[in-house]
């Protein structure tokens, strides 16, 4: 059995310590920061912005010093980059998802992850409903690019059913 102590989960469990320790020391885990930030035309918080921008300047530079001084990870055979750059419908909508959650609630997805160790019934709820939404998203997204006709045949049999036509048409047209 492979030992949960290797060199690669240690280092892995210390960064999410250290991102954790950050994402408390800046505020991020109080959804009424996050709030006093989303909110420009009231009272505005500028401070997240202050956190977002010196997190930026950290990864900027870090991404270009490690990326320019290695082939490949210390702990992987190669970098897992991302390689595509256009901007789609599925990014747009999930961007807006995003957004609109982290506006009604003030948790994103790691600051959420963080204050579970509060134990607050409220943070459960949101980490719980956010892991389901994620599930359902790759549940519906496996079924609809995994189907030939995009899972709409379901759909199309039901509307040829409403129109009348027969579930046999409605295979033949798909």
């Amino acid at each position: 059995m492979k030992s949960l102590f290797t060199a690669s989960n240690v280092t892995t469990y210390i960064t999410g310590v250290v991102f954790s320790l950050g994402l408390c020391m800046s505020g991020m885990m109080s959804p009424s920061k996050v709030v006093g930030f989303l909110d420009i035309a009231g009272n505005w918080d500028p401070s997240l912005a202050m956190v977002m921008f010196g997190a930026i300047g950290v990864y900027f530079t870090g991404h270009r010093l490690i990326l320019k001084g290695r082939d490949k990870p210390v702990y992987a055979a190669k970098y897992g980059l991302p390689t595509r750059v256009d901007i789609d419908g599925r990014l747009i909508t999930g961007a807006i998802l995003f957004g609109i959650g982290w506006g009604l609630a003030g948790f994103c997805p790691g600051p959420a992850l963080a204050s579970l160790v509060t134990l607050d019934a409220n943070i459960f709820i949101f980490v719980t409903s956010m892991t389901l939404g994620m599930y359902v998203y790759g549940t519906l997204d496996t079924r609809f690019t995994a189907e030939p006709d995009g899972g709409a045949g379901v759909f199309e049999i039901i509307a040829s059913k409403q129109a009348g036509t027969g579930q046999t048409e409605a295979k033949a047209t798909s």
